[in-house]
């Protein structure tokens, strides 16, 4: 004898898109692979630069021009990052630089290389 659902003793049919979500990987764990990369990372110490360092680096910032193509090497919670990118903005006063979207304070900048450098 078949069950009775509402007032047809048939079954309703499960459309496509219903029968296509019981497949769907299922993630019973989420936010556990950013987590295991999270704990591969390895914290270090932000190197402070030397006095000829920065006056080198200081050389280069003064190159740099909004729109100069540029790679900055930046210190960014616990490791040192690489971006590569075009120079949005320099804002002096707030000590930040702007490249693409990133925005790098003066203070975690580890080194810059300019295009013909």
């Amino acid at each position: 004898m078949s069950k009775q659902y509402g007032n047809s003793s048939v079954r309703p049919k499960m459309s496509r898109e219903m029968r296509a979500k019981q497949f769907m990987p299922f993630a019973a764990l989420k936010g556990l692979t950013e987590a295991l990369q999270a704990q591969e990372k390895i914290v270090v110490p932000q190197t402070q630069l030397s006095e000829d360092q920065l006056a080198k680096l200081d050389e280069k910032m003064h190159q740099i021009t909004a729109g100069s193509l540029i790679t900055v090497v930046y210190y960014c919670r616990g490791e040192y990052l690489q971006k590569t990118g075009m120079v949005a903005k320099i804002l002096p006063d707030a000590r930040i630089l702007q490249v693409v979207n990133t925005k790098i304070d003066f203070d975690m900048i580890y080194d810059i290389t300019l295009p013909d450098s």
